[in-house]
């Protein structure tokens, strides 16, 4: 008779998770103040208004793109080197915007760091932890980027209406200062050797792997969940851009910078609400929290006081991060169990930032047309509580099905005995 090993249990905190929550700190503070120096930058360079939203757009067809191969090459690799050399991507790519090259390519150009940065940093995740730990874990890098987000948008936008090239430079020197601590993530094994890394194959693998990952529903279900929240989340950064001017008659960078700060430290409330509340188990409870998201956007239609805005972007950000935070650590366990862990990650990126194309694409496109910014606030906030209220919908009409086929299989097989 043989006896199965125990399974190694992995506190949540470690010298190694302190490094990745530092460095991703550090990272994600230079993401979000890159934006809005940026964006200042455009608006300095007489770019037209509704160009804004390109920036992301090259941002986010960096990751569609690389999509097949981030995961392998996160596999290939310890983890945290990949993230050590995404950063040195977005350090390039922040050099560029200081040295004067097209705004748009060197944002893109930090897109490919990004890239390859996202599933090295949720992929380590599972082997630094348990998997028991998991959601928690999601839960401090969830907060940590949360905080950064909160820091980078105050301090870019600050900044920005101060130097565009000053901000541009403490941006480069974040980045340069989270490649140091991905430098003290500990050289773990890679879960796939270098050697047996194919574009081609890594491109066949990546089709086979989104066709095994849709097949488990728990995955598929959380996939299409975080897409929603992020394509939402992107649209809605440049939708307070356009909307703090026409409701709130200010119109330096620094307002739309707090307002993205506010919705930040709601997501960091949420999300720790979520880690109480939240269980793998009980996963669907997350779903009330995007519904809520949905509607509280929609109140911006209606409000005209600061004080207002910053009460319902607060709530939003609550909903959001209670909503987002157990879908990601569903993925890490259902899709490392059947894809792996990069796979998983990889291809969640590819559906997030379809999304996020395409939401800020059809964005972009109403308001080039000329629609009000109230109207296109309350058309998608009630858009997106509807597109969640149907994935809960349809996840539990999916469970009616499943526990009818169940009884009648049984039901079948006791007939023939």
């Amino acid at each position: 008779m043989t006896t199965q090993a125990p399974t190694e249990i992995r506190p949540l905190w470690s010298s190694a998770m302190c490094a990745v929550l530092v460095a991703q700190f550090l990272s994600a503070v230079a993401d979000n103040a890159l934006l809005f120096a940026t964006l200042a930058l455009l608006k300095i360079q007489l770019y037209p208004a509704w160009t804004e939203p390109l920036l992301q757009e090259f941002f986010v067809a960096a990751y569609i793109l690389l999509a097949p191969f981030a995961g392998p090459l996160a596999d290939s690799l310890p983890k945290g080197r990949v993230m050590l050399i995404a950063n040195g991507l977005k350090l390039a790519g922040a050099l560029a915007i200081c040295a004067g090259l097209n705004p748009f390519l060197a944002y893109g150009l930090v897109g490919v760091g990004a890239a390859a940065y996202s599933p090295a940093k949720y992929g380590i995740l599972s082997e630094l932890t348990s998997s028991e730990h998991l959601v928690k874990a999601n839960g401090l890098i969830e907060s940590s980027t949360i905080a950064a987000i909160l820091i980078g948008a105050v301090a870019g936008g600050t900044l920005a209406d101060i130097s565009v090239r000053g901000a541009v430079v403490a941006v480069a020197s974040c980045y340069a200062l989270a490649a140091v601590s991905n430098l003290f993530i500990p050289m773990l094994p890679a879960a796939h050797g270098w050697s047996n890394f194919s574009w081609r194959s890594s491109l066949r693998d990546f089709v086979l792997a989104v066709r095994r990952l849709f097949a488990v529903p728990d995955a598929r279900f959380s996939v299409i969940g975080t897409s929603l929240f992020w394509g939402a989340g992107s649209t809605m950064r440049f939708l307070l851009i356009a909307w703090v001017p026409v409701a709130l008659g200010v119109t330096n960078n620094r307002m739309p910078a707090y307002l993205n700060a506010m919705v930040a430290m709601g997501i960091v409330i949420g999300a720790a609400l979520a880690a109480k509340f939240v269980t793998l188990q009980k996963v669907d409870r997350a779903l009330g929290g995007g519904i809520c998201l949905g509607l509280s956007v929609c109140l911006l239609a209606f409000t005209s006081h600061v004080a207002v805005a910053f009460v319902i972007l607060a709530i939003v950000g609550a909903s959001g991060g209670f909503f987002v935070v157990p879908l990601n650590a569903l993925l890490q366990e259902r899709g490392g169990a059947s894809v792996g862990a990069g796979h998983a990650i990889s291809i969640q990126n590819l559906m997030e930032n379809s999304a996020m194309l395409v939401m800020i694409g059809a964005y972009t496109l109403i308001m080039r047309a000329g629609a009000s910014v109230g109207g296109v606030a309350v058309g998608f906030g009630a858009a997106l509580s509807l597109s969640i209220a149907g994935l809960w919908w349809t996840r539990i009409r999916g469970r009616r099905v499943a526990r009818v086929s169940l009884g009648a299989a049984v039901a079948g097989g006791s007939s023939t005995e």
